[in-house]
């Protein structure tokens, strides 16, 4: 994670260049930024020539880098290599800690509001019993529920692979059972000696 030191008041004077070989540290008279290395701010640009745009977004034409740090330091912001790929590269004045942090802040922001969906698995037979048949089910239920995709695994043995239908019928009862909570993300397939059904939670989005 990368450590911000703003002001010379604030700077730890038990940090110095050289202490980090993975850092790259970039200094100005207003201020120190400890930053990943590969970032491109301030003294870490090595650009001759940049086409700047100032902290409020209007365009200020192409400089050389040393203007375009002189301009930022005018203002106690920093230099910030926007689009390194363009010619001229572009490059902002901002405040790189604040504009960091609020990056930093939006990533937790989608991570907390990612859902992570887990698949389960209920195995079913052929020959399955009625009673086994609605503890599955419950199972199944209770897993879409929770927001769970459920796989639906039925195992032919023997001979019985010669009578596919059957468990095709037993699938399409589950599915049809569990269609209150679930749609069916894949039709029961045949591969090898099973079959495989897929059902996703409604509430899925």
């Amino acid at each position: 994670m990368s450590v911000f030191f703003y002001g010379h008041n604030r700077i730890n004077s038990d940090v110095q260049p050289g202490m980090f070989p993975n850092r790259v540290f970039a200094t100005q008279p207003w201020r120190w930024i400890f930053i990943s290395k590969d970032m491109y701010v301030n003294e870490g640009i090595r650009a001759r020539e940049l086409r700047v745009i100032d902290q409020n977004g209007e365009q200020l034409g192409i400089k050389s880098r040393n203007e375009a740090l002189e301009m930022a330091a005018r203002v106690n912001l920093d230099l910030v290599l926007v689009a390194p790929q363009a010619k001229p590269p572009v490059a902002r004045i901002m405040d790189y800690g604040k504009f960091k942090f609020e990056q930093q802040k939006k990533e937790r922001e989608i991570r907390k509001n990612q859902k992570v969906i887990h698949m389960k698995e209920v195995r079913l037979s052929p020959t399955i019993d009625e009673h086994d048949f609605q503890t599955k089910l419950r199972n199944a239920i209770k897993f879409l529920q929770k927001g769970d995709k459920v796989k639906c695994t039925l195992r032919f043995k023997g001979r019985a692979i010669t009578h596919t239908d059957i468990g095709q019928r037993v699938l399409d009862r589950f599915a049809e059972e569990c269609a209150e909570y679930a749609t069916v993300e894949q039709k029961p397939k045949l591969e090898g000696r099973s079959m495989f059904l897929v059902l996703a939670p409604k509430n899925e989005k």
